[in-house]
């Protein structure tokens, strides 16, 4: 489908600001989308939402479909009488400019447990019957899903699936109905906090969408492997038959971001059987990510040509193989399952002829990186002149990035003189606004930009750092930080460049 001329900002819903040591769906990300709003910006991009596990990583969550508890609003309880004032008086000294996640999931589950006790207990009629419709329309992926994180939490310590007891890792009937009833306070509790992130999230993506501001999420092509998916649906994934395990595991070959490239320990697909199954549990994954976004953003996407698969006893990414994949099969499918999609193809890497045919056949935008574009002499394909078509959308960085502050700080003298060779001049405004509004000047169809580049930010606040397993994802800006001046100028530019109407002076 064509995607008009437009632009936005890139930012996960945990970096607002909040006085409960996470960002979440209460006041300040209204007060963001208003932002978006008096700057002209008319896309927001998010990371995945899923409820995250290892890493804290939003690409490693413990469902393609569930939400995280962490991003429901405790202010927003309280308005919904499920929490008083009270029971939120004793708030963490939590940083400011970070996540200290530990803390966080401790401090916001007993508050959440509380809000259920109360559910239970003075729900109104009207609320309850919210409650179980919501049950019955995601019946697909939440009763397993419930189920996996009861016996994850409460019965087996945190421990991933397969070193379950035999019986109930692979899902024998018996188990399955023991634990059930075991654990049946539990798995209504877990129900009840996806409840309320689905209504808490769908009134937020309201008030976004009656603003004119589209919602671009992402979908990771891959799960993890200690994930409801892969335990309710483990033969659609590569697993070792004996121990569960990945037989073999998705990754990247070495590249820009590691020299052993990325082992990310996701199972790999069993895209035969997914094939035999008519696809039915990633189209139900579309329908679910289209429940919560209005365009979608494929992570690696050039895995649905070919992956890189690496077996499971490896511990870098070096010694894989690429492995084709039905992606042709797959978004034809698709496309007589819900029609043409608004769909964005994370396309970076290493890319194929093969690649962008599929990407080009069904209309797919891809993706044009800034950062990647000063380094391989006038033929580089990121830079703007380069672009063959208005179907990208270009990006000063991506949350993989460093920030544009950040980047430009550590390259060389010689590097940076070639940036501002390129550029001409500088707006004298810092290198963050001087690559947003080329972006903003270029012909791709949409031009986003991490809000840390908005904010002229360095390396200390970048998103995450691809090579390293810990440490990522944290990064917060404070209140004050939405300035007022900020917002003119970004409104000014996307104006200038056409992706907003210039008001007339």
């Amino acid at each position: 489908m064509a995607f008009p001329r437009s632009s936005g900002i890139l930012l996960h819903p945990t970096s607002f600001p909040s006085p409960f040591g996470i960002g979440d769906f209460g006041p300040e990300a209204y007060r963001f989308v208003d932002f978006l709003v008096d700057s002209g910006q008319q896309i927001w991009q998010i990371l995945p939402l899923g409820p995250t596990g290892y890493g804290n990583s939003p690409y490693m969550c413990y469902s393609a479909m569930a939400g995280n508890p962490l991003l429901i609003s405790l202010e927003r309880l309280i308005e919904e009488e499920l929490l008083a004032d009270w029971d939120v008086a004793d708030v963490p000294d939590f940083p400011l400019d970070s996540v200290d996640f530990d803390r966080v999931r401790k401090y916001k589950l007993a508050k959440l447990r509380i809000a259920f006790t109360n559910f239970q207990n003075q729900t109104t009629p009207k609320l309850q019957e919210l409650f179980e419709k919501f049950c019955h329309l995601s019946t697909y992926w939440l009763e397993d899903y419930a189920l996996f994180m009861a016996l994850k939490t409460e019965a087996f310590a945190g421990e991933s699936w397969n070193n379950w007891p035999a019986d109930i890792a692979k899902r024998e009937p018996q188990a399955v109905a023991k634990w059930r009833q075991k654990l049946v306070v539990e798995i209504e509790f877990e129900k009840f906090l996806q409840f309320e992130f689905f209504r808490q999230w769908s009134a937020l993506k309201l008030y976004t969408n009656e603003l004119n501001i589209q919602i671009l999420g992402d979908i990771p092509i891959y799960v993890a492997h200690d994930s409801a998916d892969v335990w309710a649906h483990p033969e659609i994934f590569s697993l070792d038959e004996k121990t569960g395990a990945p037989k073999l595991m998705a990754g990247v070959p070495p590249d820009y971001f590691s020299a052993t490239g990325q082992l990310w320990g996701n199972p790999v697909y069993n895209w035969e059987q997914l094939e035999k199954d008519d696809f039915s549990w990633w189209l139900q994954r579309f329908h679910a990510i289209l429940d919560m976004v209005d365009l979608i953003r494929i992570d690696h996407f050039r895995g649905f040509e070919s992956y890189w698969a690496v077996p499971g006893d490896e511990d870098t990414a070096m010694n894989g193989t690429w492995v084709e994949a039905p992606g042709d099969v797959f978004f034809e499918r698709l496309n007589r399952e819900l029609g043409k999609l608004p769909i964005i193809a994370e396309d970076l890497g290493i890319i194929t002829p093969e690649v962008e045919a599929l990407r080009d056949k069904f209309g797919f935008p891809g993706m044009k990186i800034l950062q990647f574009a000063f380094d391989s002499g006038p033929g580089n394909p990121y830079l703007p002149y380069n672009y063959a078509s208005q179907n990208f959308v270009v990006y000063t960085g991506t949350h993989d990035n460093n920030t544009t502050v950040g980047w430009f700080e550590a390259r060389s003298p010689e590097q940076q003189q070639w940036v501002w060779d390129f550029l001409g001049c500088s707006t004298g405004s810092g290198i963050h606004w001087d690559l947003i509004r080329l972006a903003l000047s270029s012909n791709a169809n949409q031009a986003i930009f991490p809000f840390q580049d908005v904010l002229g930010l360095g390396t200390n606040a970048r998103m995450n750092e691809p090579s390293e397993a810990q440490g990522n994802w944290g990064w917060r800006y404070r209140h004050d930080s939405l300035v007022k001046e900020f917002g003119e100028r970004l409104r000014w530019l996307t104006g200038v460049y056409g992706r907003f109407p210039q008001e007339s002076s």
